[in-house]
């Protein structure tokens, strides 16, 4: 039987309080209620994601339109993952002080009106700035999507909303890939700008016509808190920044990356001190530094890497070979499909004993995955890709959710106190994870290339019949266009000279997915030590205090 709606004659039974300031209540629902929840959740997911992944997936083609070099609009995402990551330094407290409608509701209204002026002011400055808000907005709508979860389960199963809260927005980023360039490119990209501004209007709407139970306010923030905060936001916006275009302007040809680098780490440094030496600190830095949290943190990094595979790897195979993203639309159906198996998997299988297997187990089924695509080769189309891409998105979603609850468990056991520090960590690891597996993998690749480039040149010889019959066959396929036979033999040469180029960074890529083979099957490995060596230490402290 269910409890009426609440209300405010409602007197809330001692189970339904929140865990944390700032959490709704958690009353007894009707099933419809609970079903709307479940359907507010969802588009709460999807609105937290899906704008940023449309500008990441579009990123060339926005370039264009914005008026500026790939290099500058890498720093489109670079914007949202900095703001994402430092946003909830300040939105847990927000929502302990003023409650969770006015904060959500904040974001949603700022996120829409700053879609609407970029149509109104086009430009790459106002592109940076709905990025930003953008990605404040994604960190508080993700606790939404976790807050509405809560609302449908029993106690009980509350880990299980929890998983699926973080998991759902891993599907922003397939889904981009299935709108159509034309749909988005509309009027000058103008339809992007639609579709976000929709997008957060919807989930306004939602969000009033079926609101969450109340809060508790309380008092949260301290002077302090705004100074750590002044720090931290700048040092994680030039290292973003620095991950976004590093691999793209090149690491050491470009002056200010080294500058950016010199500034953001004494402000990180700064940050911390004032942090270490509080009463209250907004980040337990004592935790942080515990082997236990940082063995997660380690872990979460490391799978983040790998799993720029997708994203970045197989993404930038099939770009290479002239695909664009409708061409990838049945790849990136099945990419969905496999996610959504994935977390129907890890919701039936996951509990706090089990999430290190399930951790292993998605690093090894990464590393699968990864491994099926190092022969990729000139002709390798998405219909090949698409075991391998499965194979990683079912691993993400059996990673990202256990993962979470681990950190979630250990954040229990030392009080709400530390609710702010582990929801930054994890977000940090994440976000930040992201941006330095693209580096990461994008370095690799271009220094892979080279080398690769290097020694097939040194095999293409003039004097070697089959290079020469290559040649001459490249400047007779352009006779009836050059007739000049010394500007056909160079344009000859030159065709053998880019194919030369395709198959280096062909080759390029197969080593990357080398890498993340490697990777993943490391933290498998590293996980699996961590097991065994917390096994024997606690059997040795059992034997020791046996009598």
């Amino acid at each position: 039987m269910s409890r009426p709606e609440p209300g405010s004659d409602y007197v809330f039974a001692p189970e339904e309080r929140p865990l944390f300031p700032g959490s709704p209540y958690s009353p007894r629902h009707t099933t419809q209620r609970r079903i709307g929840y479940a359907l507010v959740a969802v588009l709460m997911a999807i609105v937290a994601s899906l704008g940023n992944a449309l500008v990441t997936v579009n990123i060339p083609n926005l370039a264009g339109a914005l008026g500026v070099y790939t290099v500058e609009a890498s720093l489109l995402p670079a914007a949202f993952v900095a703001m994402n990551a430092c946003a909830n330094l300040l939105l847990i407290k927000a929502r302990q002080q003023f409650g969770i409608p006015a904060i959500t509701h904040t974001l949603l209204v700022i996120y829409a009106a700053a879609a609407l002026a970029q149509m109104i002011i086009p430009g790459f400055g106002m592109a940076l700035v709905v990025r930003g808000v953008s990605g404040m907005a994604a960190a508080g709508l993700t606790t939404m999507t976790i807050y509405c979860l809560l609302q449908v389960v029993p106690p009980a199963k509350r880990p299980a909303a929890l998983v699926a809260g973080i998991s759902l927005g891993q599907f922003g980023s397939p889904l981009a890939r299935l709108f159509p360039i034309e749909m988005l490119a509309l009027g000058g990209w103008q339809g992007l700008h639609l579709v976000e501004a929709g997008l957060a209007l919807a989930a306004l709407a939602a969000l009033l016509a079926l609101p969450l139970p109340p809060s508790d306010k309380t008092q949260a923030f301290e002077p302090l808190d705004f100074v750590t905060v002044a720090l931290v936001v700048p040092a994680v916006s030039l290292i973003c920044a620095v991950l976004g275009v590093g691999r793209l302007a090149w690491w050491t040809d470009t002056p200010w990356i080294g500058v950016a680098l010199a500034v953001a780490v004494p402000l990180l440094v700064a940050a911390l001190v004032i942090e270490h030496n509080r009463a209250r600190p907004l980040l337990q830095t004592k935790w942080i530094g515990s082997l236990d949290i940082a063995r997660l943190a380690i872990v979460a990094l490391l799978v983040r890497l790998a799993l720029a595979e997708q994203t970045y790897g197989a993404v930038g195979l099939l770009t290479s070979a002239g695909l664009t993203n409708d061409q990838l639309h049945t790849l990136f159906g099945f990419v969905l499909l496999a996610m959504a198996i994935g977390l129907a998997v890890t919701l039936a299988t996951i509990s706090p004993d089990r999430i290190p297997y399930l951790i292993i187990a998605a690093s090894l089924i990464i590393a699968l995955g990864a491994g099926l695509d190092t022969s990729a080769t000139n002709l390798t189309r998405p219909a090949q890709l698409i075991w391998s891409q499965a194979l990683i998105a079912f691993g993400t979603m059996l990673f990202i959710g256990p993962a979470l609850a681990y950190g979630f468990l250990r954040m229990l056991e030392r009080g709400p106190s530390h609710l702010v520090t582990f929801i930054v960590l994890f977000s940090t690891t994440q976000n930040l994870g992201g941006l330095a597996g693209s580096a990461l993998l994008g370095t690799y690749q271009v220094v892979a290339a080279r080398g690769h480039a290097t020694a097939l040149a040194e095999k293409v010889l003039p004097a070697d019949p089959a290079v020469a019959a290559r040649l001459q066959a490249g400047a007779q396929g352009l006779s009836g266009a050059i007739t000049d036979p010394v500007a056909r033999a160079a344009q000859g040469a030159g065709a053998l000279g880019q194919a030369l180029v395709r198959e280096a960074n062909i080759l390029a890529f197969n080593d990357v997915f080398r890498l993340v083979a490697a990777l993943a099957v490391l933290t498998a490995l590293y996980v699996i030590y961590i097991r065994v060596f917390n096994t024997i230490r606690r059997r040795r402290a059992a034997q020791g205090a046996a009598p």
